[in-house]
């Protein structure tokens, strides 16, 4: 790996601007980002999700980034998933020279990273596999997996069909060389952690959250809708695609959906907040800061 393998990691609540900042960053830094977010992941969750692509433009200059629009809303992604996927945008990064900015409000993603978390022996599940499998009979499934099993399992349960096709993907996946992070160096860090106050922060979500709905936010879930993206996974996917899916349902008028939706939305900022200062708890030092004051924050990398 080359010399330019610092990351410099922003998170923080939702709407404080971690976005900005990061795109800030990696153009003076000659950077590009990877998302850690749980669900900017997915093509087609775009307002909801708050991905506001047009941040990644500054100064007529467009800042890579990685782990965005990647998958089909009807896939499911991990932290494993996301540990993989991390690493090989890693890679391209560093292999060009160029700086890491991870930027991210999922707390838990990033603390994957930091405190090295081996997911490598639990494979995400494979949707597509699992269709193909379960036309299979029990007979066909256990003797399929008795041909690629050669002790990657020891004495692998087999008396229901599912657990006979969960083992399969195990052994699938571990005959793959997964990515590890102990190919790459993440003791190198630092991190930004963006808090402007919890006042500034519930008046930013109520503005926010007023404006996407005038951008057509639940214009955006009714399209997925259409797309074949059923209400169940539309809970899945959190609160602004629960809340509207739930409307749409006729179970919320628009002002009940306002006003539930805000209030979540602020629950989960501080929910966010304390998986934060438990990271700090774990040894995993962030530096807070109030505003995104680019000069301070250059002094301090």
């Amino acid at each position: 790996m080359k010399k330019n393998n610092e990351i410099i990691i922003v998170l923080g609540p939702t709407a404080s601007g971690k976005t900005n900042l990061a795109v800030q960053i990696a153009s003076n830094l000659n950077g590009e980002i990877i998302s850690a977010d749980s669900r900017q992941i997915y093509k087609g969750l775009d307002i909801g999700t708050g991905k506001d692509l047009e941040e990644y433009n500054l100064d007529n200059k467009t800042i890579s980034h990685h782990l965005i629009d990647i998958l089909n809303p009807k896939e499911n992604y991990s932290v494993y998933s996301f540990q993989r996927d991390f690493i090989s945008s890693y890679k391209k990064i560093i292999n060009k020279n160029k700086k890491i900015i991870l930027c991210g409000g999922t707390g838990l993603y990033i603390e994957s990273l930091l405190l090295d978390y081996d997911l490598s022996n639990s494979p995400p599940p494979d949707t597509n596999l699992r269709i193909k499998l379960s036309k299979k009979s029990t007979s066909e499934l256990k003797s399929y997996l008795n041909d690629i099993n050669n002790d990657i399992i020891k004495n692998p349960k087999n008396d229901t069909k599912n657990r006979i096709i969960r083992n399969i993907e195990i052994c699938l996946s571990r005959k793959k060389s997964s990515p590890s992070l102990k190919e790459i160096p993440l003791n190198n860090y630092k991190i930004i952690g963006i808090n402007p106050g919890r006042d500034i922060i519930r008046k930013k979500i109520t503005d926010r959250l007023i404006k996407r709905l005038e951008e057509g936010m639940i214009l955006e879930v009714e399209n997925l809708l259409k797309s074949g993206v059923g209400h169940d996974r539309l809970f899945y996917f959190g609160l602004e695609y629960r809340y509207i899916s739930e409307y749409i349902n006729g179970n919320l008028t628009y002002d009940e959906l306002v006003k539930n939706l805000n209030t979540a939305i602020h629950r989960f900022a501080k929910k966010q907040m304390t998986f934060f200062r438990r990271m700090e708890r774990r040894n995993i030092k962030i530096n807070w800061i109030e505003d995104n004051n680019l000069n301070e924050i250059k002094d301090f990398l």
